[in-house]
């Protein structure tokens, strides 16, 4: 056995359109009446085609503070005080002539939620909306013409069967014999109060020209689609499984054996590539209030719950299909045609769709949030669609329409691909509160209107001969009439014409023979059948001429069919010259029609034109205005900026002239300093040669003002041996000290030295040694964690002075894990100051944790750290104080920073602690 090669599946070929005639989708536009007569309306009905919005009090306004009103027009818009039926009248009643004629139809209700349509659709008792008028049209227009049940039969694949009679009847005989529930005549006639009197009488519609050789049935369907999933409303279910069930105990009752939870449905598509919902139950009604009955009895499983907005909002979308099967009736026009082929099955769907909600007004939760969630999400889908199919049909794209995104759009892609006509009622709410949602409703359907669908092409008649069911009819009747003159059977009514025929005989005798030698009663019977045998002869006679009369009648017949026949056959020349002038005139008229298109054609491309230059003139009109505004913009920019630059100028100025008088200030201050010193130094010296000039006195007791000069003098003098490092408490723009070690001894100073040079004095001014205090080395040495950073060619001087952080981690080269365990930074650098010794920088900085989970150093002081040599010769200068009279100079009157100042001091800028002062540092950066 040789096996076929695998081969890929064809491509089904495209569907072609069913009419090159399209029609625009139908959107009607109904307004609701306010709640509350004093309420705010938003909506402005201005003629019988166009409406107007305008912004509520207190709505956003443009940028010229103006509000902003809008218009859309619409087929037809209908007032607050529209009626039902002049709603069913505009919409919905063409709708169902078509249906009729065998071409489908889908009407469905759009808007925000409590904005009416569910009422537009259902209605209330007495008011009933477009689907109970639907349903009473149909059956008043083809209740003469139906079918008996179960002739016609679903295929379960969207398809119809006709069965004869015969199965029709077992049919029927066992569909009654399984149900449980034995219907009555009485009970079929009992409706629900809530749906009685829909309809009055007086406002029963019929369609005209309805084919009377067909015979007709209808079959009704109710789905839900909730939360993406179709669901039979006609199922028969001991308990609601959407809504789940839980007892006493916490644990569900799905596990229970008498609860079935309905399964959700699945679309298909049939031989035709329409789309059906498999498995769905179609039931078969037979007049419009089981028609309506069986719509309410879904209806009541709809799911609904009462949400802030409105007390009965829709939970899902609902959709009734309502199919009408037709096949032809037979040549007699007695009986329905036994042909699949022949039946015609048209489909209208009625949808009601959920209203879309916003959270925040409803309040919902939980299972209501998923609800609208799902709501919301279905019907941006269907905009989603027609914008594309919009798109498609203007810029002449083939952009694929994303039907199977939700169910909604997948159930209905064949309508808006040319299979039946597609209609849509905006209902909307005239208050203010809905004014947002209302406009994006209003944006949509306006949008909607501009899509266009194929028309679809009427249904081909059957060959046979019109007026069958007539002529059948008649001839019934005729039949009945003759037969009931001449006393004959009606309706096969056999034994009443047995039972006449044997009373006209004459009647029997008896025929009781008491005695044998009786010879009266038997001649007398011979004589009786005798008798009965000629009238018998008689009727058999006058039969026999009537059959020769209606023979001759017959033939009469006959012969005027013949001649009725010849004249038929002379008026179909006729007719066959009339289509030969038809088909002249259709080709003229085809003519005309390639004319008049050739001529929409040019006007096409010259309004094209014409928009194309309109485009452009307002986008160079909106080109020009945004230049003006552009340049408005930068000149406000250019005087914005300009104000901020003197602005900028003269808070620099300012703070320019602080700095300078803070600097005026601290000079001034360094140098009262320095002459303070100076002062100090010549007291003590001018102490010193007074006491000299008298011997032999008691050294006096150390007075307070020679102390006093001392100490404060020591504690100026102090040297600050901390460590150079900032402190996190500091402020940012505080300077910080730089610190200069002394690498080699502290030599004394010039007032030191004085008295030993002066040995010849006997009493000495006793002088106090500065005391210098112990403190720590580094100011690194707290609570915070730091990164030492040295290179690796750095070299170790071997001198005392040098940082020591305990609380570190020495690294060679920064990394991101070191820095993510500090946070502070110091970097070692070394490099050749300008004297040729190694002069060491202490930068110093804070680690910040950046935004993308990394680490960044912010620098803010650098500590200096020179060592200086003893050899190295320094600047001297020369010396007032103790200069002989004769001019000579010694090593003494020569000297240097160090050896005038025998301690340095290092202090912040504006300190007023000492004489003099040494700072180099950075200001550290404010952070942003």
């Amino acid at each position: 056995m040789i096996r076929q090669a695998k081969c890929k599946t064809p491509r089904r070929p495209p569907k072609k359109p069913s009419s090159n005639q399209k029609d625009p989708v139908g959107v009607y536009c109904r307004v609701r009446p306010l709640g509350v007569e004093d309420e705010e309306c938003c909506i402005e009905v201005i003629s019988n085609t166009t409406i107007q919005l305008h912004a509520p009090e207190g709505f956003k306004t443009n940028r010229n503070g103006e509000y902003k009103e809008t218009q859309y027009s619409f087929k037809k818009v209908f007032g607050v005080s529209i009626s039902q039926i002049e709603l069913f009248e505009h919409v919905a009643k063409p709708l169902v002539d078509d249906l009729i004629h065998g071409k489908n139809g889908l009407l469905f209700t759009y808007g925000v939620t409590g904005s009416g349509k569910t009422y537009t659709m259902t209605g209330s008792p007495g008011q009933g909306g477009l689907l109970p008028r639907s349903l009473d049209m149909i059956f008043n227009s083809i209740g003469p013409y139906q079918a008996k049940r179960y002739i016609f039969k679903t295929d379960d694949k969207n398809g119809m069967e006709v069965q004869n009679e015969v199965d029709a009847l077992l049919e029927r005989q066992r569909r009654e014999n399984n149900s449980s529930v034995p219907k009555s005549s009485s009970s079929r006639q009992k409706l629900d109060p809530e749906i009685a009197d829909m309809v009055k009488s007086e406002e029963a519609y019929k369609t005209e020209g309805v084919d009377e050789d067909s015979s007709y049935s209808v079959f009704v369907s109710y789905i839900e689609i909730y939360n993406n999933y179709i669901y039979d409303l006609l199922e028969e279910n001991q308990e609601d499984a959407i809504k789940p069930k839980w007892n006493g105990g916490g644990t569900p009752l799905r596990q229970n054996t008498e609860f079935t939870p309905p399964q959700s449905k699945t679309l298909r598509e049939d031989q035709n590539h329409n789309m059906y919902v498999a498995g769905c139950m179609e039931v078969e009604v037979k007049s419009a209030e089981e028609a309506f009955q069986v719509f309410w009895r879904g209806q009541k499983k709809r799911k609904v719950a009462n949400t802030r907005l409105n007390r009965e909002s829709s939970r899902s979308h609902s959709v009734l299909i309502i199919k009408l099967a037709q096949a032809p009736l037979d040549a007699d026009g007695d009986n329905i045609l036994q042909d699949k082929n022949q039946v015609a099955v048209s489909q209208l769907c009625l949808v009601d769709l959920a209203g879309s909600e916003r959270t925040g007004r409803t309040g919902a939760e939980g299972t209501r949030i998923r609800e609208a969630g799902n709501i919301n999400q279905s019907l941006l889908n269907l905009r989603t669609c027609i914008e594309i199919l919009r798109e498609n049909q203007i810029c002449g794209t083939n952009r694929m329409v994303p039907y199977r995104d939700s169910k909604v759009t997948h159930l209905f892609k064949n309508y808006f691909d040319g299979e039946g006509k597609v209609r849509m009622v905006v209902c909307v709410n005239p208050k203010a509160d809905d004014y947002e949602e209302t406009l994006l409703v209003m944006r949509f359907a306006e949008m909607t209107q501009e899509v266009e669908v194929a028309r679809p092409v009427d249904r081909p008649i059957c060959g046979f001969t019109p007026g069958r069911r007539h002529r059948n009819q008649a001839f019934k009747e005729e039949l009945s009439r003759k037969l009931d003159e001449r006393g004959g059977p009606i309706d096969g009514d056999v034994p009443s014409v047995i039972n006449s025929m044997v009373h006209c005989l004459p009647p029997l005798p008896s025929s009781e023979l008491a005695d044998p030698n009786d010879d009266i009663t038997l001649p007398r019977l011979i004589e009786a059948l005798h008798n009965r045998h000629r009238v018998r002869q008689i009727m058999i006679d006058e039969y026999n001429n009537a059959a020769n009369r209606m023979k001759s009648m017959l033939q009469e017949l006959d012969n005027n069919l013949i001649s009725k026949e010849n004249v038929i056959h002379e008026q179909n020349g006729k007719l066959v010259d009339k289509d030969k002038i038809i088909q002249n005139n259709k080709a003229e008229i085809e003519r005309l029609e390639k004319r008049t298109k050739m001529q929409e054609h040019k006007i096409d491309i010259l309004q094209k034109t014409t928009k194309i230059y309109e485009d452009d003139q307002r986008t160079l009109k909106y080109e020009l205005e945004t230049r003006e505004q552009r340049l408005q913009r930068e000149q406000s920019d250019k005087r914005r900026l300009e104000q901020r630059m003197q602005g900028v100028v003269t808070d620099t100025q300012y703070k320019w002239e602080k700095e300078c008088d803070r600097r005026v200030n601290a000079m001034q201050l360094e140098m009262q300093n320095k002459l303070w010193v100076k002062d100090e130094k010549l007291k003590q010296l001018k102490a010193i040669v007074t006491e000299s000039k008298t011997p032999g006195r008691p050294d006096p007791p150390p007075r307070q003002t020679q102390r006093q000069p001392q100490s404060q003098t020591q504690r100026q003098n102090q040297p600050w041996t901390q460590p150079q490092t900032q402190p996190r408490s500091q402020p940012p723009s505080q300077p910080q000290p730089r610190s200069q070690p002394q690498s080699q001894p502290q030599r004394p100073s010039r007032e030191e030295r004085l008295p030993a040079k002066r040995s010849a004095s006997p009493s000495p001014v006793p002088t106090v040694t500065p005391v210098r205090p112990l403190h720590r080395r580094s100011r690194s040495a707290g609570g915070e964690k730091w990164v030492d950073h040295k290179p690796s060619s750095s070299l170790d001087l071997g001198t005392v002075l040098q940082p020591v952080i305990p609380n570190s981690i020495q690294v060679s080269t920064p990394s991101e894990k070191a820095l993510s365990k500090c946070d502070r930074y110091v970097l070692t650098h070394q490099e050749v100051a300008s004297d040729g010794e190694i002069q060491t920088q202490l930068i110093k900085g804070e680690v910040i944790k950046t935004r993308g989970g990394g680490q960044a150093v912010q620098f803010t002081d650098i500590e200096t750290l020179k060592q200086e040599l003893t050899t190295v010769p320094r600047r001297k200068r020369k010396s007032s104080e103790g200069t002989p009279a004769n001019g000579d100079h010694t090593d003494g009157a020569w000297t240097d920073v160090e050896t005038r100042c025998s301690a340095a001091v290092e202090m912040r800028a504006g300190s007023n602690l000492g004489p003099g002062y040494e700072h180099h540092g950075i200001t550290k950066r404010r952070k942003p």
